[in-house]
């Protein structure tokens, strides 16, 4: 592994992009960065195989309460399209 996590590392996305993501089109720009990060850097995501990713995702979907309660914000009923690329983008890099 070439970087400088011990484990891997998440995703390499701007934060301004996913700040400015506010309908499907941002969200698919995103998750295409996301792609292109992948396949430029194979070895470097903590989860870089679909079953890591999707075992990732679920675990970052369960703890939403708890990092929405220690940000002391709601968890919000509907998420907007700006926390679906955040959730996304997280579990790229999820231990």
């Amino acid at each position: 592994m070439t970087s400088s996590f011990d484990t891997g590392r998440p995703a390499d996305i701007d934060p301004d992009d996913l700040a400015n993501v506010a309908d499907h089109d941002d969200l698919a720009r995103v998750i295409e960065r996301m792609l292109a990060d992948l396949r430029k850097h194979p070895g470097e995501w903590e989860n870089n195989t679909l079953e890591r990713y999707l075992d990732a995702l679920a675990a970052q979907l369960q703890a939403l309460p708890a990092l929405y309660s220690n940000l002391g914000e709601p968890l919000p009923d509907q998420p907007t399209w700006r926390v679906v690329a955040e959730i996304l983008l997280g579990a790229t890099g999820y231990e």
